[in-house]
């Protein structure tokens, strides 16, 4: 397996995926556009290490970036050197496991998406299904054991230097605020080997859903499982929570972990509706944390012109609209839609200030002088303000489309069309 690995097509398609996906550096600062010349200068040596087993993985760089639902999310950055050594060995062990994993396994995985997961639990629903046992594993990349995972990978690899150079990946250290520490469970999540490993570990619970006969979507570490009553949701939540922690060695959050209507919970941030048919909609947490980065975008904190708070916004407004275009539900874009409408309205006019600046604008805008001044002069509330007749004719949404906002609204019919 070392052989194909260290394969040129194979070590060409890894340089490739790990230049394309930029990132961070690691602990040795050095970026991702310099991984060309240091593997040219440094090639012979790191072939001859990673052949005979000697090759020494450096630590990986702990940072925390925000969660979704509060709280910190850990990561692992290796450096770009191990990244694309992590890459090549992933292609070959994907090429090896990805076959043989669950139908209902959507996460990190060739020609599969969180779609796909989310358009499967609806024809659960659909078909009666209408209870879902959610369950939720407490900090399962930094969990995994690593003997175990060993143990798993050794069943079919038979290369002692893969397997070696597996293990060193796992027990890197994580260098955090300048001090080296050892890591002795977990996949720290941000190199390319992590995913697929999750996905080994957790294909024995697919396996054993399977064999019981449950209907349920698994992405990553994210799974439902869909039943027909509470009751039996219950004596599922339970046999399978022993099986986690007794088998898998891993831990169940309890608190996070529910069985409730699939309308009640969210999954990768969507949601359904209780309808007989249901419909695919955005879960509530989901439009909070839409509004929560769009105030972040156009927070008037950073001084800049309305044509970059625009154009900052489009970006992720279009990354935004792209995944969540799954929805059937249209009349819940429009609302967020006319909810930035008027949060932009509002800092316009915040930003003319002075009653004068004020009077002079809507007059250029073609408001007559008297309703110029009855407004420049008002003592109402901003927000209140942005929700004014007055605005929105003046500030309407062909004003923004000038400056070059797009309609989140239209994106998703083009989207769905197509």
């Amino acid at each position: 397996m070392i052989n194909r690995i260290l394969s040129r097509p194979n070590l060409l398609q890894a340089l490739k995926r790990v230049e394309k996906n930029k990132g961070s550096h690691g602990v040795d600062q050095m970026p991702v556009k310099s991984l060309r010349k240091h593997l040219k200068e440094e090639w012979t040596l790191l072939v001859e290490n990673l052949r005979s087993g000697t090759y020494q993985p450096q630590p990986i760089r702990r940072v925390e970036i925000p969660k979704p639902d509060d709280g910190k999310r850990k990561l692992g950055i290796p450096t770009v050197t191990d990244r694309f050594i992590q890459q090549a060995i992933a292609q070959q062990l994907s090429g090896m496991y990805d076959p043989t994993f669950s139908e209902y396994s959507y996460g990190f995985r060739p020609n599969r998406d969180a779609h796909q997961a989310v358009r499967q639990a609806k024809e659960y629903i659909q078909e009666g299904y209408r209870w879902v046992v959610d369950m939720d594993l407490e900090k399962f990349f930094d969990k995994v054991n690593h003997d175990r995972l060993m143990a798993t990978l050794s069943n079919r690899i038979q290369d002692k230097n893969v397997l070696y150079l597996i293990r060193q990946y796992l027990q890197a250290g994580i260098m955090e605020q300048g001090i080296v520490s050892p890591n002795t469970e977990g996949t720290p999540q941000g190199g390319p080997l992590s995913p697929l490993l999750s996905n080994i570990v957790l294909d024995e619970l697919d396996k054993e859903l399977e064999k019981r006969g449950h209907k349920f979507v698994r992405y990553a570490d994210d799974f439902h499982i869909y039943v027909k009553s509470m009751r039996a949701g219950e004596r599922v939540m339970a046999s399978i929570t022993s099986f986690i922690e007794k088998k898998l060695r891993l831990k169940v959050n309890r608190e996070k972990s529910a069985v409730d209507r699939p309308w009640k919970r969210k999954l990768l941030g969507f949601s359904f509706t209780s309808n007989r048919i249901p419909k695919i909609r955005l879960a509530k947490r989901s439009i909070e944390r839409f509004k929560n980065r769009v105030r972040s975008l156009t927070s008037r904190k950073e001084r800049i012109s309305m044509e970059n708070r625009v154009r900052k916004l489009n970006l992720f407004l279009q990354g935004w609209v792209n995944y969540y275009s799954l929805i059937d539900t249209l009349s819940v874009l429009k609302e967020l839609e006319s909810w930035i409408h008027r949060r932009l309205r509002m800092i316009r006019w915040k930003e003319w200030r002075l009653p004068k600046t004020k009077i002079r604008k809507l007059i250029k805008l073609g408001i007559s002088p008297q309703k110029a001044h009855e407004w420049g002069n008002s003592r109402k509330a901003y927000w209140r303000i942005a929700r004014s007749p007055i605005l929105h004719k003046t500030l309407g949404i062909t004003y923004w489309w000038r400056l070059g906002l797009k309609s989140i609204v239209s994106r998703y019919k083009f989207i769905r069309q197509t």
